[in-house]
């Protein structure tokens, strides 16, 4: 059983409370993959969102003409599928691998959904850091283009 205690330093959840992590804590699962494991696969159904307990995990998309385009290592604290589900696509658009042993707690679709319903002030906590998470991956991206340009 997950306690809140397990969840603290986690980047997705940075903003609640004890009473906060206790409750989502409850409605979250612990998973291990191994090294070399898929976490999810593109175009499989949409499993959740994904907190990294411990170890690494890559995500990637193939290109048109096959071959893998990496576009994150995630660590220890991070959070990935979380997308998926606010865009409330049925399916996963990218691939994730464990590169190390990993451990992960998951959240369900349908137990995010939930806590829209049963907890919005922790929602409001939980979209705006993946709002300010978003925010600094735009910000980044648009310093690797503009570099890109200014070097073609």
């Amino acid at each position: 059983m997950i306690k809140g205690a397990d969840l603290k330093g986690q980047k997705l959840l940075c903003d609640l409370d004890d009473r906060e992590l206790e409750s989502i804590a409850k409605r979250m699962t612990r998973e291990q993959h191994a090294k070399g494991a898929q976490v999810f696969r593109d175009g499989e159904p949409t499993k959740g969102i994904f907190l990294i307990k411990k170890g690494k995990v890559e995500i990637s998309k193939p290109t048109p003409d096959g071959w893998k385009q990496t576009l994150a290592l995630l660590t220890e604290l991070h959070f990935f599928g979380e997308l998926s589900v606010i865009e409330d696509r049925k399916n996963h658009s990218t691939n994730t691998t464990a590169v190390d042993d990993a451990e992960l707690y998951r959240i369900t679709v349908d137990e995010f959904k939930a806590l829209e319903k049963d907890e919005p002030v922790m929602m409001y906590k939980i979209m705006k850091t993946m709002a300010r998470m978003a925010s600094r991956n735009v910000h980044m991206m648009n310093e690797k283009l503009i570099k890109a340009l200014i070097s073609y």
